[in-house]
This record gives C-alpha cells, structure tokens and sequence, in this order.
C-alpha cells in the first residue's frame, strides 16, 4: 500500500467516497434479487444463480471494507463555514481488498455462466477448471503491478497478466460460440451471446483503469480515477451481468417447464 497524497480535495475525497457507496448499495441490493429468485428456476439452473448472488454477496463485503478504510485514512473538517478541508490520518488505505475479492469472485463469474449455460458435464468441468485457473492467475499476475509506482514495472506485470485475460477472452469469443448455437431457444442462445460478449466488453474496462498511473496521471487525480473507474467496472461486470445470469435461467427454466406440462 503507497502512501496517500496529502493534497485531496473535498471533490476528489468525495467523488470516491459516493464511487463506492454506490458499490455497496448495488452488490447487495442485487444479491439480494439473486437469493429471491433461485426458487423461481427450475434445479438444473439453481447452482448458477446461488454462485451469482455469492460473487456479489463477497463484493458487498470487500466493498464496506475498502469504504471503511477510505474513511479512516482521512480526516474530513469544515471550519467557520469554509471549505471541507481533507487531511490524511496516517491510517492506510488499504484497497488490495479489490484483489482479494476479485481473486475469489472472477473465477465463479465464469463458472456460473458456463453453469447456466448446460453444457454436457465433461465440458462443462474442463471449462471450469481452464477457465477458473486462467482468471485467477490473470488477477494474482495483476496485482504486483498494482501496488508499484515505477512505469517499468507496472507495464511488465500488465503483459503478463494480459496473457491469461487473452485466453479468456478467446474462450468467450469463439470457445463457446458453437455450444451457444445449442441452446434450448432463440431467446436462450441470445442472451447467452449477449451474456459472453457483455463479459469481454465490461472486463477490458480493468486494464485500462490499471494503466492511468501509465500515461501520465498521478497523485489524488490518478487515485480517483482508478477508484471509480474499478467500482463502476465492478458494478457492471457483477451486478449488471448476474442479471443477465438470472434472464437465461429464467428463460430456459420457462422452456423446461412448458416441456414437462406438454409431456405430462
């Protein structure tokens, strides 16, 4: 953890403080839709969005704790009706929560897609695992980057973390889009597309919050950024695309169900 700069504005302090308020509220308010809605789908697609509801369950954790640390690392203080003046405490800010959470929650965000996906059960495992690794080693690679300030080293840890993120990235493309063509209905093999390509579209997000501090920002302007830009990322890569988790399974559940009652 770098030690903070000592010259945030009130503007800046605050525009990450509302970043990950917002975080909270939508991991858990989401969480909490995920959970409900389980018994609304059929078994086969139970798993799926259970998994969903923990990735966002553990971001709501991890976000309180990185707001938490925000707070005490700074002493906000408004003196004779004058401006908010924001002052470090000394207590440091610790946001390699992000990294623990994203460790623990990326692997399971391609799980529960390729869960509720159906795929036979070989497939469906070997993916998990390849898939699973890949991530998780994307992220490990990330994060000694993160946490150094030298150009040099942080652009080496990008590329190798990049090679993993490519991987999957392939995978999501072109891997599962014969497996998508099979899918139970028109409906169902859309938002299964829509669902593969939102995941590559909102995790090309992360590498380019990760290289602000590249191209020429620093101090409090570069720690905003970088706060935002991962909680906004956050919110759309886990909250927004659990939704898109629970509509196939609500789809596909309704195609079951039809099936059955024709059959009965």
């Amino acid at each position: 953890m770098a030690p903070l700069s000592t010259d945030f504005s009130y503007a800046q302090w605050s525009a990450v403080y509302n970043a990950l308020s917002f975080g909270i509220a939508a991991m858990g308010s989401a969480t909490i839709f995920f959970w409900l809605q389980v018994p609304n789908v059929t078994k086969s697609y139970r798993t799926a969005l259970t998994i969903t509801g923990i990735v966002t369950f553990i971001a709501t954790y991890h976000y309180f704790r990185i707001f938490n640390s925000w707070v005490e690392a700074f002493e906000v203080k408004n003196k004779d009706g004058g401006d908010y003046t924001v002052t470090p405490t000394g207590t440091p800010f610790n946001d390699a929560y992000r990294y623990v959470d994203w460790l623990l929650t990326v692997p399971l965000l391609l799980i529960e897609l390729i869960l509720v996906m159906k795929l036979p059960a070989e497939q469906t495992k070997c993916l998990s695992w390849s898939l699973g690794a890949a991530s998780a080693l994307m992220v490990a690679l990330g994060y000694p980057g993160e946490i150094q300030d030298e150009l040099t080293v942080r652009c080496f840890w990008w590329k190798l973390a990049m090679l993993p993120f490519c991987y999957v990235v392939f995978q999501l493309v072109v891997g599962l889009s014969d497996a998508t063509s099979k899918q139970a209905s028109g409906t169902a093999a859309t938002l299964v597309s829509a669902a593969r390509y939102f995941t590559v579209v909102s995790w090309c997000t992360y590498p380019f919050v990760y290289i602000i501090k590249n191209i020429g920002l620093a101090g409090p302007v570069a720690t905003m950024y970088e706060q935002i830009g991962y909680s906004m990322a956050d919110v759309v890569a886990k909250a927004v695309f659990g939704v898109m988790i629970w509509a196939i399974a609500a789809e596909k559940s309704r195609i079951e169900e039809e099936g059955a009652l024709l059959n009965a």
